[in-house]
């Protein structure tokens, strides 16, 4: 079979047929096949939006040869008699046990949060009666924290394409739209995710893998450079390995851990609010019309030197969404951004937050569990404020002006909003960063400034990170590792289901 790539403009809302025709035109064929390589959205003249496309065609009248594909991941399978034990079932830790299952280990997975029905009644309720349900939250449960999100796949993560493509074939075989083998932006949506999460624990189960739900990790049994046990649900479970995927919110694990003698350091991280605007507003800035034939919403990405000291960018931004209250814990206020695939909601939301490290807002050196309290500190000061999970917020042009906000505006926050003086509760060093980046924000971005910032945006990054060999185990320890984002080495869904592939990986080659 004959085999060509071909480049193709085609306008936004294109038919299969119409492309199929395209195709046939230009290479002069009648017999033939084709597949979408990559896809993606030329906006960059509103005149002329159009899709760029790499197709790959097949034909028995072409004469060139399909490239040999990258090779997968080797994963042969044969009884290990090794027993894992995986905390969270976010993608680090649950694609580390996927692996090793099906590779012959005994793996237990271990999740402090409900089972994704269970969790998704659980937020019903909390949006319902503002009532914190611990096990059945935003933040907590199966899958993690990015159930319960835009879904994106993107990573800006290097040398991760076989890990990727494992991931990826593992999505789309349990549900996940097709598309995101070659969306340049791929998202999946929380509607999707959840039917995809359930169906990847019944692959899990199939094959042998346990997992136990609202069961928090709460010790390491400690032998010289090793784990012997991890004390769960009033049991202690033996194991071979150890991989810890907490996610970066459950700060009792870090504790454990770093009083267990796993050690930990300061790192960059990001904090700020989030940004909602009307997504018709967004549309018209981004595409100079309310809608646009065969895309769903438009979206932004920006970022800004801000005061040359600490950058200011866009995070996680969710077109069509709405912003959920994404409490970690009782009497704390934190917010998130979720949106459905078909991204049809009236607003659009994204994180808008402040680089800076723990050490310049201490003014001097901290610890991790310094920095861990700094963080939960604030964290519980934006509940103070409002005495309950309503979000505090203001507009961002009173923001960058320092005015007090007076009316309330509509919003697709769930349990409302309390205006607030935001820059006078976030750090001052951040509210500077922040305000240069919203000045530039609004010049770049037509009516950016008509917006609102609500709540507090502390999930886009952990601020310490583990001590860890290039193998993946945490220094002074030979069969405990921590993955994700609770690592601080990974960040969003890709990232986190690489980055506990290649730790199971290592697993792996130590007993083929």
């Amino acid at each position: 079979m004959g085999f060509k790539i071909i480049e193709i403009k085609a306008p936004s809302g294109y038919s299969d047929e119409e492309l199929r025709r395209r195709i046939g035109k230009e290479l002069r064929l009648t017999d033939f096949t084709w597949q979408i390589e990559t896809k993606s959205l030329d906006a960059r003249k509103k005149s002329s939006i159009h899709w760029l496309l790499r197709i790959a065609v097949f034909s028995k009248s072409l004469g060139g040869k399909e490239p040999e594909k990258a090779a997968p991941l080797d994963i042969p399978y044969k009884p290990r008699n090794k027993r894992v034990i995986i905390t969270g079932s976010g993608p680090a830790g649950f694609f580390a046990a996927l692996l090793l299952q099906q590779a012959g280990f005994d793996t237990v997975i271990l999740e402090r949060g409900a089972d994704v029905a269970k969790r998704a009644q659980g937020i019903i309720q909390f949006e319902k009666t503002g009532q914190f349900n611990p096990a059945a939250n935003y933040a907590f449960g199966e899958g993690g924290a990015g159930t319960f999100s835009d879904g994106k796949l993107t990573s800006r993560s290097k040398h991760i394409s076989a890990e990727r493509d494992f991931f990826i074939s593992s999505y789309i075989d349990a549900g996940a739209p097709a598309e995101i083998r070659y969306m340049s932006s791929p998202h999946v949506g929380s509607d999707n995710l959840r039917i995809v999460i359930k169906n990847l624990r019944d692959r899990y189960r199939q094959s042998g893998g346990e997992i136990r739900f609202e069961t928090t990790l709460d010790d390491l049994v400690i032998q010289p450079g090793r784990v012997a046990a991890a004390i769960a649900g009033g049991e202690s479970l033996e194991g071979d390995y150890f991989i810890m995927a907490p996610g970066h919110s459950a700060y009792e694990t870090y504790r454990m851990l770093i009083a267990r003698g796993v050690q930990f350091r300061t790192k960059n991280f990001a904090i700020g609010c989030r940004a909602e605007h009307r997504q018709e507003e967004i549309n018209r800035s981004q595409w100079g019309i309310a809608k646009l034939d065969g895309v769903k919403a438009a979206e932004y990405r920006l970022t800004s030197e801000a005061d040359g000291k600490h950058p200011v960018y866009s995070f996680c931004m969710c077109p069509g969404g709405v912003v959920v209250p994404a409490a970690t814990y009782s009497h704390v206020n934190i917010v998130n951004g979720m949106s459905n695939y078909r991204r049809n909601g009236q607003f659009a939301n994204a994180g808008c937050v402040a680089g800076i490290h723990p050490d310049q807002l201490a003014g001097r050196g901290v610890t991790a569990l310094e920095a861990l309290q700094w963080l939960e500190d604030l964290e519980h000061s934006f509940f103070a404020y409002s005495g309950d999970y309503t979000a505090p917020f203001c507009t961002i042009s009173d923001f960058i002006q320092g005015n007090e906000p007076r009316s309330v505006p509509e919003t697709s926050y769930p349990l409302g909003l309390k205006p607030a003086p935001l820059y006078n509760m976030l750090p001052a060093v951040v509210t500077h960063a922040l305000r240069e980046g919203l000045r530039d924000f609004d010049h770049r971005l037509r009516g950016y400034g008509n917006g609102i910032l609500l709540g507090l945006e502390s999930k886009t990054s952990s601020p310490i990170q583990v001590l860890r060999e290039k193998n993946g185990l945490c220094t002074g320890f030979d069969n405990l590792f921590l993955a994700g984002e609770g690592s601080g080495y990974a960040g969003g869904i890709v990232s986190s289901a690489a980055d506990g592939i290649r730790i199971a990986m290592q697993i792996l080659a130590s007993h083929k």
